[in-house]
């Protein structure tokens, strides 16, 4: 029999990941996480993640690093990183967007960015 349940996440209530993300919705497929008035600064240093994550920009600016491209993130713009590339962020205005990421990214620790 399918799972028809229904489950209804209120983001006041989720819980914050070490790096300020804050996990929302997540089933067994994907997941996803709100990055909430991120503050401008230099771009950590790239990394690769063993899962494909795709994004939308609610608010302010950032440069998305990815294998070598610099690609601007605005409100209204979707990305997507795929599984395995290397890839950092550089906030360049208070920055909120929400991430769908699958395999969900805080499965088995993997609390990262």
């Amino acid at each position: 029999m399918t799972d028809t349940s229904v489950q209804k996440i209120d983001s006041a209530n989720s819980p914050k990941g070490q790096l300020g993300q804050k996990y929302l919705a997540s089933g067994k497929t994907v997941s996803m996480r709100l990055w909430e008035n991120e503050e401008p600064g230099e771009p950590k240093e790239p990394a690769a993640r063993e899962y494909e994550t795709v994004g939308y920009v609610i608010n302010g600016r950032a440069e998305l690093h990815l294998e070598g491209q610099v690609v601007v993130l605005e409100p209204g713009n979707s990305w997507v990183v795929p599984k395995g590339a290397s890839h950092t962020y550089k906030i360049l205005e208070s920055f909120t967007a929400v991430e769908a990421t699958s395999p969900p990214a805080q499965v088995h620790g993997r609390d990262e960015d």
